[in-house]
């Protein structure tokens, strides 16, 4: 038997109006935003957040816990994990900071300032969420639900792989074809979207390039390494567009229920392009380990900028996650304009 609750910011119901008071996140602190017992799974998380801060949606790290780990099995700034954030803007007697992209997917939505997410999230013993303000200021107005149902019984639980998701960045290094060879095969020095150990299946990624210099930078292949693979990719493809599902580079912006394109940055490659793909009807399995790459470009050929977030289920325990950089080593790539706020950065 299953029971449906929903967890909101706190609120009171004044002549059936909802007047919702406000969650405040303060400065290098963690809230919990739910704490359920027992068996349960997250069906729906939705927020909208006002924050001072130009870069609120890379200083607050979303992380999830399941079956009272106390390692999280998600950690994301929330921008990432929502699809968002990767770009700077400055309109003038508007907003300065991160730019909320709007968009849509089947199991995320981004609609202005709303940010939603649909995957479903299972746990056996007990499912935490948590938010951590790694920023200066106080964020004195967070809204949320998290809807999700209980169940009486746990035993059909435990054959239910846990959400998982991570965040990774990395400033690539160019390898010349002189090094390289022109050729690629164990995909050393790829982009890693994540890497796991025990059995489950890989869901997705979101994944952010900044062109560096101008060019295509989309000529790198994905390559996933499957149960151990080392030597060569157990899956490999044609090209990053081709995973993402396009063809003949990105044309224009697009969103599809399980892949998009959906921010476009300068038609010459360089500046901030984000693209996504959900492997709902086509997960990658793995019964042992998965190491889920790509290339950043021929053979690692591009030095640019990945930001990535990886969603995948596994049984646990898993893998430690990969450490995630310091607040100020994870702001969007518009260097000028992080320079320009320089003294306003936490350290």
């Amino acid at each position: 038997m299953a029971w449906n609750h929903s967890v909101k910011s706190p609120e009171e119901n004044i002549d059936g109006f909802d007047r919702r008071t406000r969650v405040e996140v303060k400065a290098n602190s963690t809230v919990t935003l739910a704490e359920i017992h027992g068996a349960g799974s997250i069906r729906h998380i939705w927020f909208t957040i006002n924050s001072p801060s130009p870069f609120h949606l890379r200083e607050l790290v979303l992380r999830m816990y399941w079956d009272g780990e106390t390692e999280p099995s998600v950690e994301v700034p929330v921008g990432d994990f929502f699809g968002t954030g990767f770009e700077y803007e400055d309109v003038p007697g508007a907003h300065r900071g991160q730019k909320y992209q709007s968009w849509w997917s089947l199991p995320i939505t981004v609609q202005d300032r709303a940010l939603n997410c649909y995957f479903e999230m299972p746990f056996g013993n007990g499912g935490r969420v948590t938010l951590t303000n790694d920023g200066v200021p106080d964020v004195p107005n967070l809204y949320f639900h998290i809807d999700y149902q209980e169940f009486s019984d746990a035993r059909g639980m435990s054959n239910k792989g846990r959400f998982h998701a991570q965040w990774r960045r990395q400033v690539t290094r160019a390898f010349p074809e002189s090094e390289s060879g022109g050729k690629n095969v164990d995909g050393k020095n790829n982009h890693v979207f994540m890497e796991a150990t025990g059995k489950g299946q890989f869901v997705g990624t979101i994944l952010n390039v900044f062109g560096l210099s101008t060019g295509w930078w989309g000529e790198g292949d994905d390559m996933f390494f499957v149960d151990g693979e080392t030597a060569r990719a157990t899956i490999n493809g044609t090209g990053m567009e081709d995973y993402f599902n396009n063809a003949w580079m990105f044309q224009k912006e697009f969103n599809y229920p399980f892949i998009g394109y959906s921010q476009q940055g300068n038609r010459d490659w360089t500046g901030s392009h984000t693209m996504y793909r959900f492997h709902i009807e086509d997960s990658i399995y793995f019964r042992k380990s998965l190491r889920a790459t790509m290339e950043h470009g021929h053979a690692n050929d591009r030095e640019d900028v990945y930001t990535s977030v990886a969603f995948w289920y596994q049984t646990e325990p898993h893998q430690e996650l990969f450490p995630l950089s310091p607040v100020n080593q994870r702001l969007p790539n518009a260097l000028w304009k992080i320079q320009e706020l320089e003294q306003n950065l936490p350290n």
